[in-house]
């Protein structure tokens, strides 16, 4: 049997000040638990929901190394973005606080001490990598090399981003510092461990025997590293860019950024209210943390452990982890600028929060990673929310005004079918918030859709508007039923569709409901006075798709760009073979494409010696018009070679930049034909 709690305590994982929150972090983390914690409000519950930046770690002094500013100045300048795309977007969270307050810096000291005098540490001197130029122990983020499992060369110390491997620094193959570039040498230094390896027993009994429910992929992964045998970890780091180690001694040690980001939750909830203990060490507390699947283990093995050692702290009930977001088929890269980034869209999508909302929900990825494409967007937006739920809120509300000067009219007898749907939707909303508490949201929204599936479907099946002149009794009573319809959708759309279910209220007038509003057959009273209708979504057109997938199209290229290599040297030649070539300045005088092939151009070039014919590669980049008149650079002691039945008399000169665009070498301003290139 289910326990029963007075409160709920809901935390989302603090996102990274290094950066803005893009698709993958919302449909992971922030959507999920907005749509929970809404709910819970909606129902009357207690609850606090508690966020922030994560403002320590090593991403975050790499950030400011990149942008060439300090990394006060980089957190200031995400946790200011994260937070406004957040209020922008409805992120209803009580408090978003940071790990760079003082309220923060001093809840984790505490607990590092409370830990410490316990005797929950254990103290030893290890060898890490130190880079001598730059005169510093290298955290796993200050060190690069090439992967021992899948050879990528551009793998971190801690985690190959490539194969997804989780790594040690010491696993790496040429590892070189991100800072000098030198390559580094191991060090002795003095840490700080939590031994996860004498919490084994508990953690198994804890996780393996209490918490079976849990989603698989958050079992399953637990299980797995339980089986392995946990073993101590690292809580402080040689940086100078966190939290102090609070002992003495300890200059230029921080606390490591795993140990002192999830701590940000119950100072977070400190700086909230003065009863924060009550949410955090009440056993009628219901702890629930939303994460994404690269967090599982340090919110169910690390923290817990953490929370166990210190004596004091409630458990997590439950750790609803969602897998990754893909984008376009791809995995989203922040590093490769490879998203959809949440204040952009905001900016180029002004007030269409829901459509991202609802497209995020619709194709989360709660069981395993799944894809968000420009066209599923569009297709959830105008053949869903459009055609749908919009086309039967519309038809509802219009019909109204238009009838019954927008009073909620006087039903008759009900058939059995209105009977049918009003009994249908009450059970879908039922579905509804068994789905959410099973925190299974994406079928919950589905559930939700249905109900409108159903008004859509009733108004089209009655047709009121054929029968409003021949039987205005059935239409009263179609109408009625239509309007508790769309009454009950505004209710529970709240949790899913936060602009869509006020801009619904506002246009039914009526503002203080609860979840369980929803329960009644009659929501909106015989005579109550509606508002005036608008269009609750607008199509998306094709051009705004593009645009969007067209800007995804130039990260691409920009990527190739940074990638790119140039290509080795060929082998080395003497000055006297490189005079056996003549190259002259020519101009193109007639081109053409050759028949039947893709490549292949023949062009006429007047070389100041003659003019000859030479067959080019290079149709798939120019058009023949384009190329006629151009000076170019040509090899004309080249022998002659016949090519798809031509023959070619040189060989014209041309660069291909890294992203295979093929350029004309060619002089910088006007000379005679025939001048040698020297």
């Amino acid at each position: 049997m289910s326990k029963t709690f007075k409160r709920y305590m809901v935390t989302s994982a603090l996102p990274y000040a290094n950066g803005p929150v893009h698709i993958g972090h919302l449909a992971g983390v922030y959507v999920p638990s907005d749509i929970y914690v809404r709910y819970l409000r909606l129902k009357g519950k207690d609850v606090l929901w508690v966020c922030g930046s994560d403002e320590h770690g090593v991403p975050i002094t790499l950030r400011a190394k990149k942008e060439g500013i300090t990394p006060q100045q980089v957190v200031d300048k995400y946790y200011k973005i994260i937070k406004e795309s957040f209020e922008e977007f409805g992120i209803s969270v009580d408090i978003y606080s940071r790990t760079g307050n003082k309220i923060h810096h001093e809840t984790a000291a505490e607990m590092f001490k409370t830990i410490h005098d316990k005797g929950g540490f254990i103290e030893k001197t290890t060898e890490q990598y130190f880079d001598t130029e730059a005169n510093q122990f290298l955290a796993d983020r200050y060190i690069t090399g090439t992967c021992p499992h899948c050879g990528n060369e551009k793998a971190y110390g801690d985690q190959c981003e490539k194969c997804g491997t989780t790594l040690n620094a010491t696993d790496l193959i040429n590892p070189k510092s991100t800072i000098s570039g030198a390559v580094p040498i191991l060090k002795s230094t003095n840490h700080w461990y939590l031994p996860l390896d004498q919490h084994q027993a508990f953690l198994e009994k804890w996780i393996l025997e209490e918490h079976k429910d849990w989603k698989s992929n958050v079992y399953g992964q637990c299980k797995t590293w339980l089986d392995r045998g946990l073993q101590p970890r690292a809580v402080s780091r040689d940086l100078d860019w966190g939290v102090p180690l609070p002992l003495p001694n300890t200059e230029g040690k921080v606390l490591y950024v795993w140990f002192d980001a999830p701590i940000g939750y119950i100072s977070a909830t400190k700086e909230l209210t003065p009863d924060w203990e009550k949410y955090w060490k009440s056993p009628d507390t219901k702890l629930v943390h939303f994460i994404g699947k690269d967090n599982i283990v340090f919110h169910c093995i690390i923290f817990p452990a953490m929370l166990k050692a210190e004596g004091s702290y409630i458990l997590p009930e439950n750790v609803p982890a969602n897998e990754f977001l893909n984008l376009e088929g791809d995995k989203i890269s922040t590093s490769r600028n490879w998203a959809v980034w949440l204040h952009e869209y905001l900016r180029e999508f002004e007030n269409q929060q829901d459509v991202l909302r609802y497209t995020l929900t619709a194709n989360a990825p709660e069981t395993k990673d799944n894809n968000f494409t420009w066209a599923s967007l569009q297709a959830a937006n105008n053949s869903e929310l459009v055609a749908i739920y919009g086309n039967f809120v519309n038809r509802a509300l219009v019909l109204t005004q238009k009838y019954y000067e927008g009073k909620i009219p006087q039903p008759s007898l009900l058939t059995q079918a209105d009977e049918d749907v009003f009994s249908e939707t009450l059970k879908l909303k039922k579905s509804v918030e068994t789905q959410i508490e099973a925190y299974k949201f994406r079928d919950a929204l589905r559930d939700l859709m249905q109900i409108a599936r159903i008004g859509n479907k009733y108004l089209a099946d009655n047709e009121p508007w054929k029968l409003a002149k021949s039987n205005t009794e059935r239409v009263q009573t179609i109408m009625y039923v239509a309007l508790q319809l769309t009454a009950r959708l505004a209710i529970l759309s709240e949790p899913f569709l936060p602009f869509t279910s006020a801009k619904l209220k506002k246009m039914l007038n009526i503002e203080a409901v609860s979840w369980n509003d929803a329960d009644k057959k009659e929501i909106l009273a015989v005579g109550h006075q509606i508002g005036t209708p608008e269009l609750l979504f607008q199509n998306i057109d094709d051009e705004k798709i593009k645009s969007q997938l067209e800007k995804l199209e130039q990260t691409k290229l920009d990527n190739a760009k940074a990638e790119a290599v140039a290509k080795p040297q060929k082998p080395v030649i003497e000055y006297d073979d490189f005079v056996k070539n003549d190259i002259r300045i020519g101009t193109i005088l007639e081109a053409q494409k050759v028949p039947k092939t893709q490549k292949l151009m023949q062009l006429k070039i007047d070389t100041g010696i003659d003019v000859r014919t030479v067959v080019s590669g290079i149709a798939e980049h120019f058009k023949p018009e384009d190329v006629v008149g151009k000076q170019v650079a040509i090899l004309v002691n080249l022998a002659p070679r016949k090519i798809k039945g031509i023959e070619s008399q040189g060989m014209i000169l041309m660069a291909e930049d890294f992203d295979g665009k093929l350029v004309f070498v060619q002089p910088s301003a006007p000379v005679s034909n025939g001048s040698t290139v020297q």
